[in-house]
């Protein structure tokens, strides 16, 4: 991949901006289509909260997915992209009313609900605009993702979610609303997982609430198993697609489905974390006392993940064939959290020198801020360059 970029072109783009390799991602949404499509009833949703830049989200669409949305700034943008709105499901926590009319207004696939009092305003709602809305119950399951503590989200201690225990009455309630349609389970452990065994132990957890409701004679025709795949940092350009592969199986093997039932996905880090690289151009080598520094005119503002996460993105000069330095790579922010690495070999650096920061597709571009009044990085696909 990197063999292939225009280096050309990006010496006359104002850095720094986030890439898009337009054809990786085609790769990576035809091989979920496969690995999915061997499986009746699978239906896969792109989670935009890992980015929502509109090249990229049209791409996504052409590829037939539905989508995942947490914000009705996110279901206006899915909708602006062209995705149907009943391919659409709506999660998060914190739902405001204005969200929860636009979902209901725009006709979404399903809400999945977390709590009673959201369920409540649903409701309410819906009632009042005559309409029904379709609702999938976000269930804590109480497993533990082997990932980083911030994005671990199926604990008991964490905010999301309905407790197990709540679950048969939380369901029973549902069904005695007016404007409520009870359509089946959500759950969501957490992200960058790349150990099977977490998704058994969800699976697992699943078969036990369902034998749970079907004593109880309740019947999900939805079953939603959230995302988490996670993605190979460390080495990208070796494995560019993830292993979709075992992630389907896992579930297939070991998820035990009810007939009717379908089985929704909510993939997103997966699905575009490897096609988008953050380019940034070298302002300074700085040689102190104990570091040599490569600084960028790249900073937390534009990628944030290594100083919230301690997250690893491989670093590339794409412009020097120098022998091999070691270097610590900053950025221009004024918090001593501004660091990309620290102790990593780098070709060479020099002023001017444009830098590849890899696999930064996911919670790149739309984690940036403005902090520093700075500019918001741009974001460009191949098929324009």
């Amino acid at each position: 991949m990197l063999s292939k970029l225009p280096i050309d072109k990006f010496r006359t783009l104002r850095t720094p901006f986030y890439y898009y390799d337009a054809n990786l991602l085609r790769q990576t949404l035809h091989t979920i289509n496969d690995e999915a499509g061997k499986y009746p009833g699978y239906h896969v949703h792109y989670a935009v909260k890992a980015n929502a830049n509109l090249k990229v989200l049209r791409v996504i669409n052409d590829a037939g997915l539905g989508i995942d949305c947490v914000s009705g700034g996110e279901i206006e943008q899915v909708l602006k992209a062209g995705f149907p709105a009943d391919k659409i499901v709506f999660a998060g926590v914190g739902k405001s009313d204005w969200e929860i009319e636009l979902g209901i207004d725009s006709g979404i696939f399903c809400f999945n609900v977390e709590s009673i009092p959201e369920l409540q305003i649903i409701n309410q709602i819906a009632v009042q605009k005559g309409k029904k809305a379709n609702v999938c119950f976000r269930i804590n399951p109480n497993v533990g993702a082997h990932t980083h503590a911030n994005i671990t989200t199926g604990l008991a201690e964490n905010k999301f979610g309905i407790a197990m225990d709540d679950m048969e009455g939380v369901i029973s309630l549902a069904k005695q609303m007016s404007g409520i349609e009870f359509k089946g389970l959500h759950f969501h452990i957490g992200s960058q997982i790349l150990e099977m065994d977490d998704f058994i132990a969800l699976a697992n957890r699943i078969n036990e609430l369902q034998d749970r409701l079907e004593a109880r004679g309740i019947f999900c025709e939805i079953i939603n198993v959230g995302g988490g795949l996670g993605i190979d940092y460390n080495n990208p350009e070796a494995n560019p697609v993830p292993n979709f592969r075992d992630y389907f199986a896992t579930y297939h093997n070991h998820l035990q489905l009810r007939p009717g039932q379908s089985v929704h996905f909510e993939l997103g880090r997966s699905v575009v974390g490897q096609c988008g690289m953050l380019i940034t151009k070298v302002n300074f080598v700085k040689q102190a006392t104990y570091k040599q520094f490569a600084i960028v005119d790249a900073g937390m503002t534009d990628l944030i993940r290594p100083a919230l996460y301690d997250a690893h993105h491989k670093a590339v000069n794409l412009t020097s064939k120098g022998e091999k330095e070691t270097y610590d790579l900053v950025g221009p922010i004024c918090e001593s959290s501004d660091v990309f690495d620290k102790d990593i070999q780098l070709s060479a650096v020099s002023r001017g020198d444009l830098i590849a920061l890899l696999s930064a597709g996911a919670y790149g571009e739309i984690m940036a801020s403005g902090y520093n009044c700075r500019r918001l990085p741009e974001g460009y696909i191949s098929d324009e360059l």
